[in-house]
């Protein structure tokens, strides 16, 4: 459940990932930290560390009675046929990437629309990676492609070892289903990568000494010609090295063409700028924070700040603008405004057809659907009903390069509860017509499992949303079992979801399983977010333990049976409530943490996340992060809840090292903790479904172990 972030360059879904550099690099150290030398990821001292606590948490919890039928039911649920196959269009195929018993590592593979629509389609397999890896001895995991349109027929595939965010880039051939010889090839690093046309690529790699941020993303933007070295690839765009990094964003409609260049300053500030047919670059003078797509001739801009235009264009932050992008750059700013948030509601998301403009809007956490459309120069809107409540996900089927596109309208649209199984449908955004095409398999026994929605007071006097799935049977009688997830941070809303192997791990087990809506989420908006970065990081903090309290108020749990579950930043968020309230909780699951604030920016990409924690070489800022940071504020004798770490030696992203080192601590202070460090799977984890199975079953056996006797 930890979140992710990657570098994609498709259109509207240009996010930035939180991504690193792909050697790990041990910098000067403070000479008050004896635990160093487990940063130093695959040396072999720092190995047999992690082999020898490997080992003593497997001995503990597989010896949990049930350890292997639960491990084997969760491995079912990756494994199961019946998956709604996600899939991606390339021109007139859908693509999927498929694991399975026989594929641990997937099969990337073909269907058409009609097949699709069939209870069993027929694939056609284009990209064996198991037979991949084999023959080239390599532990491949599939990252992405990025084809050539309209044809699709050359496609960049990106490749890592072992679940690393640093992939290896080779051109791809889906007529002859075989890598192109001489073709394009990038060695590992972090890279993006765009078709200019059939023999001109645009890519960001590492080339060299100053050709990466200090973060380890690429500086660069470089043209490249086929058959020429990477190393004479043309520099059209570069940033500075205390940027995060450069990226490149193409719109291809017909008769809008655009080739967008973003200096990405931080997570959340960019700076954009449109390549005139000279080859000249110009400023689009917009609010560093705001986010911007182009969809065909209308720029769309979304804010995190408020932005004070005229005396009648005041556009709060949240909001959602449209304007002509020829008016815009002519110095016209009379936009119209979308959509506007309330305290409720709030933008989660866009999706475009062709005519189109789809919002996926949260109202209390639950998903709605509006469908926009510029009609003789006026914005008309209505909403689409939808299955409710729950989340909706949706991808855009249409294709803008090609001129006569039957699936122009077509949207798949994704609705999920925490109890209810994906449903997955084809939309018409025209009509606002659903059509069901797929739904998932109930993968636990729902029956009697209720769902609720409370609000708890923080620290503040802030309502802060959570919700509460309770097993069959269970009543507030304070004895229940329950596990409370949570992350806040970077915007990211935690939204309902179907809880498959947590339905199987927990709730089918009797336990009560918790999701919060804390600050530095993004449920509310960029307010909710920005509530909770810098100086303001501990509300999220406060948030959390005021929902613990709300839960043992209202006698859903008690603290010898709560446990607390968080990864990535909210590895970081458990890691600080376990120590400021520790009387809340009995068990501490903490994945793939940040857990060392003092030198988190100095180790892989940390730096890029600054602006959301701040800079600990500041004396200022780094006085209110050390209020916070695990790792200088567990203490010998203080009385703490069990903790679980788990992490992987290819974590690319969040440096094993913060794990390795808290345990490292807590245990020579006496404090009780497990450890477990997988050798592949990068920052999700696990590289395939088989290890996937074990990081939960070791999880769950834990919170067993710790929270369920009554």
């Amino acid at each position: 459940m930890s979140r992710l972030f990657c570098w994609r360059a498709a259109g509207l879904a240009v996010t930035l990932f939180l991504g690193a550099a792909a050697a790990a690099q041990v910098p000067a150290a403070a000479p008050e930290d004896p635990y160093l030398w487990l940063e130093a990821v695959q040396d072999e001292k720092a190995l047999a560390w992690v082999r020898e606590r490997n080992a003593a948490t497997r001995a503990q919890l597989h010896a949990q009675p049930g350890y292997e039928a639960l491990r084997s039911r969760l491995r079912a649920v990756l494994d199961s046929a019946e998956r709604i196959p996600t899939v991606a269009r390339h021109g007139a195929w859908l693509y999927n990437l498929w694991r399975d018993p026989q594929h641990p590592r997937g099969v990337w593979r073909r269907t058409t629309l009609p097949e699709y629509r069939t209870p069993q389609p027929e694939w056609e397999t284009v990209l064996d990676l198991d037979a991949l890896a084999k023959a080239e001895g390599e532990n491949w995991v599939w990252g992405a492609a990025s084809c050539l349109a309209p044809a699709h027929r050359r496609c960049m595939i990106s490749l890592s070892r072992g679940g690393a965010d640093a992939k290896v880039w080779r051109e791809f051939d889906t007529v002859d289903k075989a890598f192109v010889r001489n073709g394009f090839t990038l060695p590992e690093a972090k890279s993006s990568v765009e078709w200019l046309d059939g023999d001109t690529l645009l890519v960001g790699t590492d080339v060299g000494p100053g050709s990466t941020t200090v973060s380890g993303y690429p500086r660069l933007q470089q043209r490249w010609r086929r058959g020429q070295p990477l190393a004479e690839a043309r520099t059209v765009f570069e940033v500075e090295r205390s940027d995060v990094g450069a990226l490149v964003e193409i719109t291809r409609t017909p008769g809008a063409e655009a080739t967008v260049f973003v200096r990405y300053v931080n997570r959340f500030e960019q700076r954009r700028f449109l390549q005139l047919p000279d080859g000249k670059l110009q400023p689009i003078d917009l609010p560093p924070d705001a986010q911007m797509w182009l969809w065909g001739p209308q720029l769309l801009v979304q804010l995190r700040s408020d932005w004070p235009l005229e005396a009648d264009q005041h556009h709060p932050r949240g909001a959602l603008l449209a304007i002509d992008f020829k008016a815009f750059q002519r110095g016209e700013r009379r936009f119209v405004r979308l959509f506007e948030p309330t305290p409720a509601r709030s933008l989660a998301g866009i999706t475009t057809t062709r005519t189109h403009l789809l919002l996926n809007l949260l109202d209390n956490v639950s998903s709605r659907l509006e469908a926009w459309r510029l009609e003789q120069g006026r914005w008309q809107h209505r909403p689409i009903a939808t299955p409710t409540p729950g989340s909706l996900s949706l991808l855009s089927l249409h294709e803008p390069q090609l001129a006569d596109d039957p699936l122009a309208e077509a949207v798949l649209l994704t609705h999920s509860g925490f109890t209810t199984p994906d449903t997955l449908f084809l939309a018409d955004a025209r009509s606002g017509r659903l059509d069901a095409l797929k739904a998932l398999p109930a993968f636990f026994d729902a029956t009697g499992v209720r769902v609720e929605q409370h609000f708890a007071r923080s620290k503040d006097g802030t309502r802060v949303p959570y919700f509460v799935v309770w097993p069959q049977g269970a009543t507030a009688d304070g004895m229940n079992p329950t596990l409370l997830y949570g992350y806040g941070g970077f915007e990211v809303s935690q939204r309902p979801r179907y809880l498959a192997t947590y339905g199987r791990g927990w709730i089918e087990r009797g336990g009560v399983f918790v999701l919060a809506n804390i600050r530095g989420g993004g449920e509310f908006g960029p307010a909710w977010h920005q509530a909770a970065v810098k100086a303001g990081k501990q509300t999220s903090y406060d948030d959390f333990a005021a929902v613990a309290e709300d839960l043992i108020a209202r006698k859903i749990t008690r603290p010898a049976q709560l446990g607390i579950e968080g990864g990535s930043n909210g590895g970081l968020l458990v890691g600080a409530v376990m120590l400021q309230r520790p009387e809340l909780f009995n068990a501490v699951v903490c994945r793939v943490p940040l857990l060392d604030m003092k030198r988190y920016h100095r180790l892989l990409a940390g730096a890029s996340w600054m602006a959301e924690y701040g800079n600990p070489d500041k004396p200022e800022e780094w006085a209110w992060i050390s209020a916070y940071s695990p790792y200088q504020n567990v203490k010998p004798g203080a009385k703490l809840p069990p903790v679980l770490f788990t992490t992987s030696t290819r974590d690319d992203r969040v440096h094993p090292g913060h794990a390795r080192k808290m345990a490292a601590r807590m245990a020579e202070q006496g404090h009780a903790t497990l450890y477990y460090e997988n050798i592949e799977g990068g920052h999700a984890g696990a590289a395939d479904n088989d290890q996937r199975a074990e990081m939960l079953a070791l999880g769950f056996a834990f919170l067993w172990q710790r929270l369920g006797g009554r």
